[in-house]
């Protein structure tokens, strides 16, 4: 039986393009990408939008809770790619809803003012949570001391210090099996919460500024990482490979429109939800449908493809 690669293609219809490079990992990093505009939205929706200030923390309460059971059932799932899907949206809500909240709550509870822009009164330049939260500096750098320092870690930059540093502290165990559920919301969690920090400290006018020769250093470098990762994140071909590392590449690349975004250079939509309500809705929409198709890609059609075009080859098509 002669097989073709046009009739393979037909039959998966839309599917077959997520099987391939690049889409496997373009598809990943828009979702990761979108989502963090997203995220402010969901942010200022809460503070400023949402009917009732008093129901603020509940409503964040309830968004952390709906990541830990996004968490629980991604832990139990036997199914890679639904499982490390399921890890980013509990990572997601982790962070937006137990992390960013609590931050905010500690900002309230202690009277913390707002960072008020010295070149254009009235102005906000940093919120009081993100003051506060300029203070978890200490417990990052000793949880980073582990991760870099774990035998078990597959984090291409933590394997590459290892290796380059001669931090090798032992051969990772026999038989391990990783839960990608739990390796991806820790993974969005933490990059999350890494460049979070590495910009406040930037904006900081007692450290640098966001006008400052490290700001601009740091918008250049970043650019050329960001553009580095994401054209080796389209040449992947398996599917939750592509999801894990599509997601320090979207957030990595943001780094650069929140940048951008804090110069001017642009109207940042996402932030005023308000006003762009239609546009985010059809954003949020959009990544709910590409969500879907993704989970419901397959996690190892690259060996199946081979092996059709190996079939194709041998018959003489």
């Amino acid at each position: 039986m002669n097989v073709r690669s046009s009739d393979i293609s037909r039959q998966g219809g839309l599917m077959s393009l997520l099987y391939r490079p690049p889409w496997v990992g373009l598809l990943a990093f828009v979702i990761v990408f979108v989502v963090q505009a997203l995220g402010h939205t969901v942010m200022i929706v809460m503070e400023e939008v949402w009917p009732g200030e008093n129901y603020i923390y509940e409503s964040a309460f309830s968004m952390g809770m709906l990541g830990a059971i996004l968490l629980f059932i991604g832990m139990r799932s036997d199914k890679e790619v639904a499982a490390t899907w399921l890890g980013f949206w509990a990572g997601m809500c982790l962070w937006t809803g137990w992390v960013e909240f609590s931050f905010v709550w500690a900002g309230d509870f202690l009277n913390v003012p707002d960072l008020m822009n010295p070149d254009m009164p009235g102005e906000i330049a940093t919120k009081a949570e993100y003051l506060v939260m300029m203070s978890s500096v200490g417990i990052l750098g000793a949880t980073l001391a582990y991760f870099l320092l774990n035998p078990e870690t597959k984090c291409n930059f933590f394997r590459w210090f290892q290796r380059h540093a001669k931090l090798k502290t032992g051969k990772p165990s026999k038989g391990y099996k990783r839960n990608f559920a739990a390796i991806t919301a820790l993974e969005t969690v933490y990059v999350i919460w890494f460049f979070y920090l590495v910009l406040l400290f930037l904006y900081n006018e007692d450290i640098a500024g966001d006008r400052h020769p490290a700001a601009y250093v740091f918008f250049f470098l970043n650019t050329i990482w960001a553009v580095y990762l994401f054209q080796r994140l389209i040449k992947f071909w398996r599917v939750t490979t592509a999801i894990r590392y599509g997601i320090p590449t979207a957030i990595i690349a943001w780094n650069t429109v929140e940048l951008a975004g804090r110069w001017n250079l642009f109207t940042s939509f996402w932030e005023r939800p308000q006003e762009f309500w239609l546009e985010m809705t059809l954003f949020a929409a959009a990544i709910i449908i590409a969500a879907v198709l993704a989970a419901r890609t397959p996690a190892h059609k690259k060996g199946e493809l081979s092996r059709e075009k190996m079939a194709s080859q041998s018959s003489g098509v």
